[in-house]
């Protein structure tokens, strides 16, 4: 449920395209420096959920809080500046630019040098020039990227350009941080390095997550809270233990087994 302390607030979101209701009276509340995941079948409402609180979709009612700013009167690149930055089940990448230029491009709300300075690469522009390259640098680095900072992104295999996407996000220097499905398509070993870099993340960094992810095991170990959503409607919300022994989410989601 929602409180005075949560980072982002939704209350009573409801969505729906012609006569399909995709969000129905969502309720929830992610407390600041926590990793809270959301979860449900195929076509629970989870990805349209984040795009309400991208504002790419306008919820039909109730509000969407982050840090005192009412996100559904807000344009998708103002909820950028405010801190929130987030990847994509489908990478939305430059794929024709290198893994540098892509986190380069991240940037870009940072950016303050004028257009003269930035064409003559002069003064404000060349000392900005220099300290987002370090932060794009430092991403690198955290992520383990070193080895394709100048690899054109549209070459590298799936695993790796999720990683791109999950640094691209970084590179906007977010205080809530929205994961769509990051570990889709992936093996088993990339799912347990891109596990280890969203802890990381929210360890070292102290960044506000909020998860979409299909691989119930990952979610119920690095998880704080868990969401259920089915059909639009939120029929769940504890900690990872608590959802596992819900009888609705077993029947929405999780099936009979065991998923420890």
């Amino acid at each position: 449920m929602n409180s005075d302390d949560d980072h982002l607030s939704v209350k009573d979101v409801t969505l729906s395209f012609g006569g399909i209701m995709a969000l129905n009276d969502v309720s929830f509340g992610a407390r600041r420096g926590e990793i809270l995941a959301i979860i449900g079948p195929n076509g629970a409402g989870k990805t349209s959920l984040l795009n309400c609180l991208n504002n790419f979709y306008h919820p039909d009612q109730g509000s969407i809080f982050f840090e005192g700013h009412d996100l559904t009167r807000l344009p998708p690149y103002r909820i950028a500046q405010l801190g929130i930055a987030r990847t994509f089940q489908h990478t939305a990448l430059y794929t024709g630019l290198s893994t540098l230029d892509n986190l380069m491009a991240a940037r870009h709300i940072h950016m303050r040098a004028g257009m003269l300075d930035s064409l003559l690469y002069y003064g404000r522009a060349r000392s900005e020039d220099i300290a987002h390259r370090q932060v794009v640098e430092e991403i690198i680095d955290f992520l383990e990227m070193e080895h394709i900072r100048k690899s054109i992104v549209g070459a590298l295999p799936h695993g790796l350009r999720k990683r791109v996407d999950l640094g691209r996000a970084l590179a906007m220097e977010p205080s809530l941080l929205l994961l769509d499905e990051p570990m889709t398509g992936m093996n088993l070993e990339e799912k347990e390095d891109m596990a280890r870099f969203i802890l990381d993340i929210h360890d070292r960094r102290g960044i506000t997550i909020l998860l979409i992810e299909h691989d119930m095991g990952l979610v119920m170990d690095i998880a704080d809270r868990v969401v259920v959503l089915d059909f639009g409607t939120r029929i769940a919300e504890g900690p990872p233990d608590e959802i596992q022994r819900n009888e609705a989410v077993i029947n929405a989601y999780l099936g009979k087994t065991d998923i420890r």
